[in-house]
């Protein structure tokens, strides 16, 4: 933290533009020995810039934004170059070669807004997801995580926690005024309860928002050769898997990331299920049984004349009958490959499906399983209170523990061995 960083934080080189940052206690010092001075605060100024020996590297724009009401809570500036590899790779290297400034890691801009308070620890991780979003409903949940959604909520949860301590420190303070101590112990019981019961509902949300955020898992399943390698390169528009005439061709997982209407959905090809006595197709099965129990929906697939494999998920199955090309089945739904008869209303079904399991994008839940697990023992520890069979001691510090789980939600306690985990999601210069 005592260091300045500087980075590329813009895309790939060669590039239009490219943009550098530079933050931390250095930044004034390194505009005034390269680029002639500081700027007025929040102004674009044209300026060239020039390495420690004075020679000029590049010109063009200079951005400096002053501590503490910068993204990272310190003086911050942008330098914007043309975006060729060597004129980057000058302006960092004349920027790394004063002193007390070396290159950024991955995310350290984004860690010094938080460690300054600038940001909480789930806008850090909404920003990190909207980075990754690949689809609309992911970048629009990002977008209002990284907004400080989340972070309401919690404080909101946090506050009502805190009046219940306060009361409790009431029965304290006035344990020889008997109604005043009967009166608080009512009402942290009744805030206790609802404060309990409103986690318990966000909670239940959780699944869709880690369905939003890293996609809906559709495994296709069947005996070999019942269609699903064909299948998954039908619905993916390309060849993502081997198809052969050949029984166990497919022996590993294969997976596929689609955008179907703004979800994310992962289609995932398995071995197919039979019994056999060769090892590495055994493995294969094994892992194809595996990813099936963990699916959000099984697509169970068998060709004429076949009976549907027995599948152990508790996700739903639909059955399909494949080739239908060959002998078209009656009263069942039937797909063909060969000339993509019921593919278009399959994938509508997968979109429509994979949209309801992720909710609406606009709904504040825990997107993360760290929130789950924190918004979990929450509940548990307040499900635990009973002022009625407790200490009043015991009481307050079941409320105290309680805060202090909740507190690390946001990143106000307890979360120092997480950081670097959750910091290096992001990109160098970010």
């Amino acid at each position: 933290m005592d260091d300045t960083i500087a980075a590329l934080s813009s895309g790939p080189l060669p590039a239009g533009i490219a943009v550098l940052r530079l933050s931390g206690g250095r930044v004034r010092a390194a505009l005034e020995q390269l680029a002639g001075g500081v700027p007025e605060a929040r102004r674009a100024t044209l300026r060239t810039f020039r390495d420690v020996a004075g020679e000029p590297i590049d010109r063009g724009l200079l951005l400096f934004f002053p501590g503490p009401t910068s993204v990272t809570g310190e003086d911050l500036a942008e330098f914007h170059l043309h975006g060729g590899r060597a004129v980057v790779a000058a302006m960092l290297s004349a920027l790394t070669a004063l002193p007390d400034i070396r290159l950024a890691e991955a995310g350290e801009f984004t860690r010094r807004a938080f460690a300054n308070g600038r940001i909480d620890l789930t806008e850090a991780e909404g920003l990190a997801d909207l980075l990754a979003a690949e689809t609309e409903t992911q970048r629009r949940r990002a977008f209002r995580q990284s907004a400080g959604e989340f972070r309401d909520l919690a404080e909101g949860w946090a506050r009502r926690l805190l009046r219940a301590r306060a009361l409790i420190e009431a029965e304290f303070d006035f344990s020889d005024e008997g109604d005043v101590g009967e009166s608080a112990a009512r009402g942290v019981r009744s805030e206790v309860e609802a404060l309990r019961v409103d986690i318990e509902r966000r909670l239940r949300g959780a699944r869709r928002g880690e369905i939003g955020r890293e996609g809906f898992r559709v495994a296709i399943a069947g005996a070999p050769n019942a269609g699903k390698s064909s299948l998954l390169n039908a619905l993916s528009a390309r060849e993502a898997a081997i198809v052969s005439p050949e029984a166990g061709t497919t022996r590993d997982l294969v997976e596929v990331r689609l955008d179907l209407g703004g979800a994310v959905v992962i289609l995932t090809d398995t071995a197919g299920l039979r019994e056999t006595d060769g090892l590495v197709e055994r493995i294969g099965i094994e892992r194809a049984r595996a990813a099936i129990g963990e699916a959000d929906l099984v697509l169970s697939l068998a060709e004429p004349g076949h009976a549907f494999e027995a599948l152990d998920t508790q996700a739903p199955v639909w059955p399909l009958r494949t080739k239908a090309d060959l002998a078209l089945p009656h009263g069942e739904p039937a797909l063909s490959t060969a000339t993509g008869l019921g593919l278009d209303t399959l994938l509508e079904r997968i979109s429509n499906a994979a949209r309801e399991a992720a909710g609406d994008p606009a709904e504040v839940v825990p997107t993360r399983e760290r929130h789950r697990l924190v918004l979990a023992e929450t509940a548990a520890i307040l499900a635990a209170y009973d002022p009625e069979h407790q200490p009043p001691e015991v009481a307050a510090e079941t409320l105290r523990l309680a805060a202090d789980r909740l507190g690390s939600l946001t990143g106000r306690t307890g979360v120092e061995d997480l950081l670097g985990v959750i910091f290096s999601e992001f990109c160098v210069g970010k």
